[in-house]
């Protein structure tokens, strides 16, 4: 279903295909202490090599769609539809930014839902943010999510539980 990586261009944001050129910006990202926290990574980070390797192979995965978040030829972060499950014609989606709050996490978000519904035959998006992060909850909804429920204690990290939002788009809601 993914195996054709689109460029998709905004006003502030283009998202392209994730590649080798791209490594050093995932090592940024998977390193900083308030992404893994936001995203909940307690795992070991992966060196600059595995990331190499990572984003070098990910144009030959047709059942997920990587993109790179670029804003003015840096990489800002990425955007991912993975877990896609063809029978349900669903998937997930996930994003992490290097520096948010400028607005490209929104509109890489509404890109990316534009061109799933628009262009697939998926109804069904869906994603998890942890409670805490209450800046996502609020782009999520503003791009058309829905709270569908709560994983609770799903999160543990530096001694406290955190639930888990679950969230997710339908083709109608988006206007598709």
């Amino acid at each position: 279903m993914f195996a054709k990586k689109p460029t998709l261009i905004g006003e502030l944001v283009t998202l392209v295909p994730v590649g080798p050129e791209h490594a050093d910006g995932l090592a940024e990202l998977v390193h900083d202490p308030e992404v893994k926290r936001l995203t909940g990574s307690h795992g070991q980070v992966p060196d600059a090599e595995a990331g190499l390797r990572w984003y070098s192979t990910r144009k030959d995965h047709a059942d997920r769609l990587d993109l790179a978040v670029m804003a003015g030829g840096r990489y800002e972060g990425e955007i991912v539809l993975n877990e896609l499950d063809d029978d349900n014609l669903s998937c997930n989606l996930r994003i992490a930014l290097i520096r948010p709050g400028k607005g490209y996490g929104s509109e890489a978000i509404r890109l990316v839902l534009d061109h799933v519904f628009a262009t697939t035959p998926l109804h069904r998006v869906s994603l998890g943010v942890y409670a805490f992060n209450e800046r996502a909850v609020h782009v999520y909804e503003k791009c058309g999510f829905r709270r569908e429920g709560v994983s609770r204690d799903a999160l543990l990290w530096e001694g406290s539980f955190h639930d888990e939002i679950r969230m997710a788009v339908l083709r109608p809601d988006h206007g598709a």
